[in-house]
């Protein structure tokens, strides 16, 4: 800028130019800039912008020498009006004779370095998000066309009669769809509701509000859709509510995608994720296997709130992107809430993530407070509209939630960096870590409640502190989604190169956050925003949250298998993040020192070129394997099953109530509607000790002892399944005959050796061979290859 000034400087002898530079640069010069006050050119402290003492230099002789120097200092009050940068020597030539060439001059230094035009900015910028939102939106809708072409060609759906269709939903699937069924049967939107919440007809005995105990609220909007759109003149229910699952999980892919996009800055890790999500769709998914899942209905709306809470925690957000991203994050919290159960344990898991990241970054501090008061909304108006269900209540994540309010309360404020500030931190961790503890116990003196308590001794028995030969406990540890997780899982997830590269993401990402906790530590200021160039991925506050709240999951996932569903699509977006993200490589690079390449250059050669192969790679190995798939016809047929519900259905009494295992239970009230003894659910203490006396039928007890059991619950008709009773089972003590033998003491250790002991048969092998007492007790009324039908008799002749 100097020399433009110079250029521009009043026409003169050229003697004149060429020797006023070395006439300056005498002594005289010398001295003047070793001043105290630097006055040539030298900035003084605390000057603003412009303040900056300067020697205007003038009165140039006619010879071409340099006159007679007239120095005056420039006051504070009249440089702090001007901006530029010191006068150089050649610029002091200039006379200022004329008001237009100080204009000028002003406006040459005012001006900024070329850039794009903001219009040509606005574009790209406009156009990048339009690309990203379509290839988002087209990546949900294939997912959704390849889910219903791949369970059209598994079930051959549409060449099934209603009962065939209806028997793929197997265990407690059954039941939410026979509940969606008995709404579309309703009379008035408002009986169908009253029925659901004062429900007597499923299970003998028992008057259960099955919206508050099964979290019924898909299947009542599902079926208010369907009649509301008309659209039972167009379609049939069973393809309107499947239809609506898969959309969901249209919906779960478009949200993974735009997460991993808003992380690293490109849509190509969105497609990434995408892809590497159907290739492990076995291990991200139970979709195939089971649709109406209350995890297939909740996991998408968990998709989107995580989204949500990834843009919102990002920096520099304009006013109108965070309050959007909080409205999403507030409807989706509350949505995932009321569909699942169990959703306030996996909030609890966030909510921990996001106490940890607000003692890791203090300037989030706001943004967690809002994001727990989203979480006091979403528990009180759970517990209103779930009909005041105390397991809302005592949930950690309210005791949590309540004590992180509680300290900020109470925060006291010290100067930052002082022993002071420092012991308040310490004490507000403490007060963090034991608060949430002592809350839960208060609030569990006050409320009664008997929901999950079966889930704390599972605990206990799982991490080995506490031993038990309670059926139900040790039934639930055989269940294969409650082990840790097999050898094969973690073969299949190298196999598609996801592991590999999300523990190479999960390692830098550590490091850099390490990186950034001790330059804190040591009293380093932070920069206000991180540029590329920094290398500094762990100072962003979403990345942080992202880690820690996948660390956490990957720890629970390595204990239960059935975990694997939440963290492996977590493990999808991440590790797909990573090798897209500039930001990743360059810090990457920034460790590494490397000088024959720039490191920004390389870094944005890497963000492309690896995902790039990678998705080759892929196509090349995994997309014959999903086309084959499509294309090859297999077959689910039953047609044991679809023989014993004709039977019930034409020869069974309308009011006969049926007992045998929950599993079983579950389709035959779907597809009969008859009431049953127990259901295949989990979260109620009272089902649970119902499902453990039915499955007495394949203890060693006596006649009379099952008699007496299946009497008490009103039951007419037994049902034995050949599977359960001759189980030769691949785990050995995880049969339903071998857990029923230790909870009942049939078992005895002697030496090393296990040893069976009871004066009585295995009742399901005795029942079948017709001699007395059993014929007393029960009659043989129906049976094929897999199911044998018994009625319990009214009228005992009892004999030895």
């Amino acid at each position: 800028m100097a020399e433009a000034l110079w250029r521009n400087a009043p026409a003169g002898p050229r003697s004149l130019q060429s020797g006023s530079r070395s006439a300056l640069e005498g002594p005289s010069w010398r001295r003047h800039q070793r001043g105290a006050g630097q006055e040539v050119g030298a900035r003084q402290p605390g000057a603003g912008r412009g303040g900056r003492g300067v020697w205007i230099l003038g009165g140039l002789g006619d010879s071409g020498l340099l006159g007679s120097r007239r120095a005056t200092r420039v006051s504070a009050e009249t440089m702090a009006k001007e901006e530029g940068t010191s006068v150089e020597p050649r610029q002091r030539k200039k006379q200022r004779t004329s008001g237009s060439q100080e204009t000028k001059a002003e406006k040459i230094r005012r001006t900024p370095a070329p850039e794009r035009a903001p219009k040509y900015v606005s574009f790209q910028r406009f156009a990048k998000i339009v690309i990203g939102c379509l290839a988002a939106v087209i990546s949900g809708m294939m997912h959704v066309f390849y889910l219903s072409a791949y369970h059209e060609r598994k079930f051959w759906f549409s060449n099934r009669q209603e009962l065939e269709r209806e028997i793929t939903f197997q265990g407690d699937s059954a039941i939410y769809y026979s509940y969606y069924k008995d709404m579309l049967k309703a009379p008035s939107f408002e009986r169908g509701v009253y029925e659901l919440t004062h429900n007597n007809k499923t299970i003998s005995l028992k008057t259960i509000n099955a919206m508050q105990q099964m979290s019924l609220y898909p299947e009542l909007i599902a079926s208010v859709l369907y009649q509301a759109t008309g659209s039972n003149e167009v379609i049939e229910p069973v393809y309107f509510y499947i239809g609506i699952v898969f959309g969901l999980q249209g919906m779960y892919v478009t949200a993974l995608f735009v997460t991993s996009w808003l992380m690293s800055g490109t849509w190509l890790a969105g497609m990434l994720t995408v892809a590497w999500f159907l290739i492990n769709r076995v291990d991200t998914t139970r979709i195939e296997y089971s649709i109406p899942l209350r995890e297939n209905w909740a996991l998408p709306y968990f998709a989107c709130q995580v989204a949500a809470l990834t843009g919102y925690l990002k920096r520099n957000l304009n006013t109108y992107a965070e309050r959007f991203c909080y409205l999403l994050l507030s409807t989706s919290t509350y949505t995932f809430m009321m569909v699942w159960e169990y959703s306030h344990y996996v909030l609890f898991l966030q909510a921990v993530s996001l106490l940890l990241l607000d003692i890791f970054s203090v300037e989030q501090s706001d943004k967690v407070y809002e994001v727990y008061k989203v979480y006091i909304f979403s528990l009180f108006l759970g517990y209103l509209l779930q009909f005041e269900n105390p397991a809302l209540l005592v949930s950690p994540l309210l005791s949590l939630v309540g004590a992180f309010m509680l300290v900020k309360c109470l925060q006291l404020n010290g100067k930052k960096g002082t022993f002071v500030a420092k012991v308040i931190k310490v004490f507000e961790f403490y007060l963090l870590c034991t608060l949430p503890v002592t809350l839960n116990l208060i609030v569990k003196m006050f409320v009664p409640h008997k929901e999950n308590e079966h889930v704390l001794k599972f605990l206990e028995v799982k991490f080995g502190l506490n031993m038990t030969k309670n059926f139900t406990l040790n039934w639930l540890l055989c269940q294969e989604s409650l082990q840790a997780p097999s050898q094969d899982f973690f073969f299949r997830l190298t196999q598609s190169s996801l592991l590999p590269f999300y523990v190479l993401v999960l390692i830098i990402c550590l490091l850099s956050m390490t990186q950034v906790f001790f330059r804190r530590m040591s009293g380093k200021s932070k920069k206000e925003t991180v540029t590329l160039e920094d290398g500094r991925i762990g100072e962003r506050p979403e990345i942080i949250y992202h880690v820690i709240h996948t660390l956490l999951l990957g720890s629970l996932a390595m204990l239960m298998e059935g975990l694997k569903f939440i963290w492996t699509p977590y493990v999808c977006m991440l590790a797909a993040f990573g090798v897209c993200s500039p930001e990743l490589w360059m810090t990457l690079l920034k460790w590494l020192r490397l000088r024959t390449v720039h490191p920004m250059l390389l870094a944005l050669i890497l963000s492309m070129a690896v995902p790039t192969i990678i998705g080759l790679s892929l196509w090349k190995e995994f997309f014959p394997r999903l086309i084959t798939e499509l294309t090859e016809l297999q077959e689910f047929y039953d047609p044991d099953t679809v023989e014993l519900m004709t039977w019930i259905k034409r020869q069974a009494p309308v009011a006969a109530v049926f007992a045998g295992s929950p599993q079983l239970m579950g389709v035959i009230k779907l597809c009969t509607g008859w009431t049953v003894t127990s259901l295949p659910l989990y979260s109620d203490d009272d089902l649970l000790q119902r499902n453990e006396n039915i499955y007495q039928i394949y203890s060693k007890r006596s006649a009379e002892d099952i008699y007496k059991i299946l009497t008490s619950y009103k039951a007419n008709y037994l049902i034995v399944e050949d599977a359960i009773c001759n189980e030769l089972g691949t785990t050995r003590g995880c049969r339903v005959k071998d857990l029923l033998d230790i909870a009942n003491g049939h078992v005895v250790f002697e030496e090393g050796d296990k040893l069976t002991y009871s004066k009585y048969g295995r009742f399901c092998h005795e029942v079948k061979i017709n001699y007395s007492p059993y014929v007393n007790y029960f009659t043989r009324v129906y049976w094929n290859r897999s199911y044998f039908v018994y009625k319990v008799n009214t009228v005992i002749s009892f004999q030895s």
